[in-house]
């Protein structure tokens, strides 16, 4: 049963664990799936939604990491290649192979980039995801046809990966479940257990609704809440020293008029050295990402007015048409969770985007860094290293091959319902019984009602903004249509979840106050 209550019940009769998560992002609902699949006793503890923090908010790529070839970090993209392509197998219904084309605009950058990204694709080995062409001038202008032509040489095609990060994370929750893990958002950790040797042996937890407290003991606990990290380490250790630097990343999304047809457009230089992508996804374009250091972490960070105007002015560099603040439907930030520079270095560039696990003098495992494209991996490694510290008995990973709930061969997203993938029959089901499901949230967006009492009854969306940011995607496609349906949406709510017209107002209200960060003014 994918309900929280199911995993209320299992937490009330059940204090004693394998493994305990802290953390529902990619990496604890990774870990957790890892762990449940080798059939250990598995509880996952995720303080606000599923995603709700740097998960829900990537450029919405699995990728190798093109920039980290050019910086010579030939490892970390070898591991990255060969999970794109195992995740292009078993998450089938929400990774897809997305050709991306780069422009050049001096003769010899065709040629560099040619050479770098048949590397890149060499290095996928058999998990490729297609060839390396070069484009001359004229089939750049059909491919691309909003991009400017003016000193246009030509441009190198490359095939890469486009996902949904939060419904990967939604899948990842029902995976973990389905293989016997109790898995439950809003439960917050808010200490730690330990023995008279200062061995840890639990966590106590609050569940953020009822405010019933819950004291579990465990074998493991591993530490992955990304850039929440140090609270955590904090709490094991209250003189440890930060070990994270937050990582702040934009991203602006425009309507497809922009970029029409299907390809995307990788840009490998912007002024500042980084690379800059315009991906086409659900019918829209989302242009991103910065790289700024930031002082603190926060659940809902906001993009800063000089990182929004870096990101228009680059892009007007390439388009035809200049875009302005107007054009924008949603905007949205990400804290990526960087390890601290020793040396007080500002430059993001520089700090590795590779994952490491740390074991406390306490016993905790702590998992850091990486992203979406490799948390498999990490998961498979923060297990193994549990196994190898002797907490946990032998056991082979199984995840290579393990299907994703929803894997269903196909990303075809001619129907928006595809990132449903096998669940898709259950939502055409429910409008069949109730025909008014089927109704539009919105005039001129595809998303139906029958996706909000899905999300309710099967994805554990508790609140007005997990349906319409991780569930529903709208407030990262659309923020004001966003807005304008929160009242519907909260009242949709009530009736599955039992609540009363107090907690659709309350919900309305918190809703708005966040989407209006998703507002470009």
């Amino acid at each position: 049963m994918f309900t929280r209550e199911a995993g209320l019940q299992q937490l009330a009769k059940c204090s004693d664990w394998d493994v305990i998560i802290i953390g529902g992002g990619a990496t604890g609902l990774g870990v957790a799936v890892d762990s449940a699949s080798r059939g250990y006793k598995t509880l996952l503890l995720e303080q606000s939604d599923f995603a709700k923090g740097t998960s829900s908010r990537s450029t919405k790529l699995i990728h190798g990491g093109v920039r980290y070839l050019a910086q010579g970090n030939i490892d970390l993209v070898r591991e990255a290649l060969y999970e794109r392509g195992l995740l292009l197998k078993n998450a089938s219904h929400l990774v897809k192979n997305q050709s991306f084309i780069i422009p050049a605009y001096r003769w010899w950058d065709a040629f560099f980039y040619t050479f770098g990204l048949k590397l890149y694709d060499f290095f996928s080995g058999k998990l490729s995801f297609g060839k390396v062409l070069r484009l001359n001038k004229t089939e750049m202008a059909s491919r691309l046809p909003t991009i400017k032509t003016e000193k246009l040489k030509g441009g190198v095609v490359y095939a890469d990966g486009q996902f949904d990060d939060a419904r990967l994370a939604i899948n990842l929750a029902q995976t973990a479940i389905e293989h016997g893990a109790t898995v439950l958002n809003y439960v917050q950790v808010n200490g730690l257990q330990k023995a008279i040797n200062g061995k840890i042996t639990g966590v106590s937890a609050v569940d953020v609704e009822s405010k019933n407290i819950y004291v579990l003991k465990a074998k493991v606990i591993v530490n992955a809440t990304g850039v929440f990290t140090d609270v955590v380490l904090q709490m094991d250790n209250p003189e440890a020293k930060n070990i994270i630097r937050p990582s702040q990343g934009i991203h602006l999304v425009f309507d497809r008029s922009i970029l029409p047809g299907k390809e995307a457009i990788m840009i490998p230089k912007t002024v500042d050295g980084r690379v800059l992508f315009l991906v086409p996804w659900h019918q829209r374009v989302v242009v991103g990402t910065t790289d700024t250091l930031v002082q603190r972490h926060s659940l809902e960070p906001e993009p800063l007015d000089n990182e929004v105007d870096f990101v228009l002015s680059t892009l007007n560099t390439y388009l035809k048409k200049p875009v302005t603040k107007s054009d924008v439907l949603s905007q949205f930030a990400g804290l990526r969770p960087l390890a601290a520079p020793k040396d007080g270095s500002e430059k993001t560039k520089e700090i590795s985007r590779s994952h490491k696990i740390m074991v406390a003098p306490s016993g905790l495992i702590t998992i850091t860094g990486g992203k979406w494209t490799t948390y498999r991996r990490m998961a498979q490694d923060t297990i193994d290293k549990a196994i190898a510290l002797e907490r946990l008995p032998k056991k082979a990973c199984r995840t290579t091959s393990l299907l994703i709930h929803g894997a269903d061969g196909s990303a075809e997203d001619s129907n928006h319902l595809y990132v449903y993938g096998t669940d898709q029959v259950f939502i055409e089901n429910l409008i069949l019984d109730f025909p008014e499901l089927g109704e539009k949230l919105h005039p001129r967006l595809e998303f139906l009602k029958a996706e909000v009492v899905w999300a309710v009854q099967n994805e554990m969306a508790r609140t007005v903004e997990d349906v319409l940011s991780r569930r529903v995607r709208i407030l990262v496609l659309d923020a004001q249509a966003a807005y304008a349906i929160a009242p519907e949406v909260a009242a949709l709510m009530a009736t599955y979840l039992h609540k009363d017209v107090h907690w659709q107002q309350s919900q309305v209200e918190t809703f708005r106050k966040i989407a209006q960060r998703y507002i470009l003014k």
